[in-house]
């Protein structure tokens, strides 16, 4: 639909989208990988409600982008309710996000709450905000999905997300683990989905600089220095600085250990996981004669 040239027909999410080959490619490249993941783990109900969660970092704004095309080209059978929480953090342009999205005609619901100031209050000097932060922002998005009738929980975490989080685990959790890209919350009431599972942060990087989306950085984890996940960044930069391709030999390799926490659809039911469904029990499956990524 929107790879016809000749089409006048275009979402107003990419209104403004470069016309050079290039652009095209990512855009092509993006939407598969995205459709794949969504695909492998599940993660579609017909007829269900996602949250979309939208930060105003290049990584929301990929996902809202890509979900609305997929949507759009009639493979994502679901609605779309974008959400912004704004945690009452300084100097954070309000206007902006609700601006975005009424013009691009985008449903959305914008909820302040001033998690910044509890943040601030409970964290010791010297330590890292991020998962009291985390937590509290978590609680809020569950929240706002209940309300709005929604079964899951959309977030913007790509493929470089996962590895920091698995060698953050690793080092300093002692456990192996990462982000899954389908999780069933603890109250067994939503799904909390990643469907950028497969794509590079550098691609969603490039997508949201050449369609200019108006970037809001983070003042809080982002105003403090010597976080382990920057270190940990820095380090699979240098790995994949000296290796080409290393960090997607290691996203490849998480498939093993703590199943329903990593990344492997053969050892654990995702498409089975929804609210209505058993807990977990990590339980393998029978080899279905695939591998991920295999497209």
């Amino acid at each position: 639909m929107l790879d016809d040239a000749d089409s006048t027909e275009i979402h107003p999410l990419f209104s403004g989208a470069p016309s050079s080959t290039e652009f095209r490619k990512l855009r092509k490249r993006l939407v598969r990988e995205t459709r794949a993941a969504i695909e492998d783990y599940g993660m579609v109900r017909p007829g269900d409600r996602w949250l979309v969660c939208l930060s105003g970092g290049k990584d929301s704004y990929t996902l809202l982008a890509i979900l609305h095309e997929l949507q759009w080209r009639g493979v994502l059978p679901v609605d779309l309710l974008a959400c912004n929480l704004d945690q009452g953090q300084p100097n954070f342009p309000a206007t902006v996000l609700p601006a975005f999205l009424q013009e691009r005609g985008v449903p959305h619901r914008i909820e302040y709450k001033d998690t910044y100031s509890i943040v601030k209050e409970k964290v010791p000097a010297g330590r890292t905000y991020c998962a009291l932060c985390s937590r509290l922002r978590r609680g809020n998005l569950y929240r706002i999905a209940r309300e709005e009738g929604c079964s899951a929980v959309v977030l913007g975490h790509h493929r470089d997300d996962m590895l920091e989080t698995f060698f953050m685990n690793l080092f300093h959790g002692g456990r192996l683990a990462t982000m899954p890209p389908k999780l069933l919350n603890e109250d067994g009431d939503l799904t909390v989905l990643r469907p950028l599972a497969y794509v590079a942060e550098d691609d969603c990087d490039r997508f949201a600089r050449a369609m200019n989306y108006p970037i809001i950085p983070c003042d809080l984890c982002g105003s403090q220095e010597g976080l382990q996940r920057v270190q940990v960044k820095r380090m699979l930069d240098e790995w994949e600085a000296r290796s080409p391709g290393r960090r997607q030999v290691m996203f490849r390799s998480l498939m093993n250990v703590r199943a329903s926490h990593l990344l492997d659809p053969k050892l654990f039911d995702f498409s089975g996981l929804f609210p209505d469904t058993q807990a977990e029990t990590g339980d393998p499956l029978p080899d279905l004669g695939r591998t991920p990524l295999e497209h």
